[in-house]
């Protein structure tokens, strides 16, 4: 079992920016370690501290070239556009085609208390736009058009309803579990 569970859609923690990272100590190393070790396990490809309910501004990732963090990250610059289907795990079983800048500069600091300076194109820059969303308080709902958020929305509401109805007690009578 992951050492977080992951929040999704509905929980308010979701919505809130969060707060600069003041000290990189050994607690933020462990919460990094937990963080890849949930993300693996989900499976995705980044992970952000606000979607284990880590109001901290700190990411994890892997894009295929090994594990990272970043903490404290800006993205200075971009340019280009590149439309892509994007899902989330703080959304899970949906994803909608998304168009975001294609090259993006991103600065930050990595557990050693080191700068980082990125340059990121297509899926890697896709991948750290979508964390620093998360560390905003931004969800990818908000970066669709208004006809699908509202389908998206039935649909997370739909499966809200479904999975309560599935844990909700049934009634028996004699031994025998009634519909």
């Amino acid at each position: 079992m992951p050492p977080y569970a992951i929040r999704v859609f509905g929980d308010p923690v979701l919505t809130e920016r969060a707060a600069e990272v003041d000290d990189i100590n050994g607690a933020l190393v462990r919460l990094a370690d937990d963080m890849l070790t949930t993300m693996y396990e989900a499976p995705g490809l980044g992970l952000a501290a606000p979607q284990v309910g880590v109001q901290k501004r700190l990411f994890v990732y892997d894009a295929g070239d090994g594990p990272a963090v970043l903490v404290n990250p800006v993205i200075s610059e971009s340019s280009g556009e590149w439309a892509y289907e994007e899902g989330c795990l703080s959304v899970p079983g949906l994803s909608w085609e998304i168009i975001r800048p294609k090259q993006i500069h991103l600065t930050g600091y990595d557990l050693d208390g080191n700068e980082v300076s990125l340059e990121a194109d297509e899926l890697l820059s896709r991948l750290f736009q979508h964390e620093m969303d998360h560390l905003d308080g931004v969800l990818l709902l908000e970066r669709l058009d208004d006809d699908e958020r509202k389908d998206a929305l039935r649909t997370l509401r739909a499966q809200a309803l479904a999975a309560a109805e599935a844990t909700r007690p049934r009634a028996t009578q004699g031994g025998l579990r009634l519909p």
